[in-house]
């Protein structure tokens, strides 16, 4: 791959909330080459929308704020520019489509009114030539009849539908770089095949760069190059997407890969990963996945584990290699 476009420089992102302060991001490093198809993987409540929102600057502040880190898009720091460059990178250079299309789609407007703003923003375009673009991208991801379902609204499309409209939004201004944050989530699974089979083919059409973030690994399977494992807020592996599955070096990315179905196995059902996600509000010392793993020592009960590099290119945060 080529150069970083992206790079998260230990990454902290803190909420102080009523009941205390929760940190939902903690020292999150990781970079993305121009080209490359990045996967984000983890359970609910990981840290990982939360990764993808410091990267856009949507943390609301308050509560919350970006307490350490850097996040180098191009070589600029995000976090030192203006809400005005802010404004300006997003949708022309960062866009993302968000995991919920009815929360993030405005009901009154149509869909035409809704894609063809951002043309009209950041491209200047005219009324006539954005709708004629909107019917083009609509076109582009699949969405039959867009002569005359451009002028419909939200509610007149299928789940799987407003997905589409969600991604034809983030492409409309031609970025060249991707986040797609759960956008298969609520969906049936043949829908979730085409919604993914659609986000990849666009990737490699126009050549950006992606960031999908999931719970399941099986989705990242066929679509990412990389692959990063949070747990807790922490990153606890980092590496290939043929290491990882081949050989996993984290006790968490080993319970997940355990937890997908498989056809090529006489197992009668699947193998969960014991226990539930921490409380973030009163996480457990040291390393945050100890209560749930087998191999747990006392260093675990009392130290956090750094990622650090097992095989080249391959790290994972675990002090089981830390004996020999």
């Amino acid at each position: 791959m080529g150069e970083p476009v992206l790079e998260l420089e230990d990454v902290t992102v803190r909420f102080r909330l009523r009941r205390g302060d929760l940190t939902a991001v903690n020292g999150v490093s990781f970079s993305i080459a121009r080209g490359e198809t990045f996967g984000l993987v983890g359970e609910s409540g990981s840290g990982k929308s939360v990764t993808a929102r410091a990267i856009m600057r949507l943390i609301p502040d308050p509560p919350g704020e970006v307490q350490r880190g850097r996040i180098l898009f191009e070589g600029a720091n995000v976090l030192d520019k203006s809400d005005a460059e802010m404004r300006s990178l997003r949708g022309r250079q960062i866009a993302m489509v968000f995991q919920e299309p009815m929360s993030a789609l405005n009901p009154v407007f149509t869909v035409c009114d809704q894609i063809s703003d951002a043309l009209r923003t950041n491209l200047k375009m005219g009324k006539q030539e954005a709708r004629a673009r909107v019917i083009e991208l609509l076109s582009l991801v699949g969405i039959p009849s867009p002569q005359r379902r451009v002028d419909s609204y939200v509610h007149e499309f299928s789940g799987g539908m407003r997905q589409r409209v969600m991604l034809a939004m983030a492409l409309s201004c031609s970025p060249s770089f991707l986040i797609a944050d759960e956008p298969t989530t609520a969906l049936d699974v043949t829908i979730q095949a085409t919604i993914l089979e659609l986000i990849t083919s666009m990737i490699d059409k126009l050549g950006m760069s992606l960031l999908f973030i999931t719970h399941n690994l099986g989705v990242v399977a066929h679509s990412c190059d990389k692959i990063g494992v949070m747990y807790a807020s922490h990153l606890v592996e980092l590496g290939d997407k043929r290491e990882i599955f081949a050989n996993p070096q984290h006790p968490y990315t080993v319970g997940l890969l355990n937890s997908i179905p498989r056809l090529d196995t006489q197992a009668k059902y699947l193998t969960p990963i014991t226990g539930s996600v921490c409380n973030m509000m009163s996480p457990p010392q040291g390393c945050k996945f100890h209560p749930r793993c087998a191999h747990a020592m006392d260093v675990c009960r009392r130290d956090v584990p750094p990622l650090k590099e097992i095989a080249p290119g391959h790290l994972a945060a675990c002090h089981l290699h830390d004996r020999g």
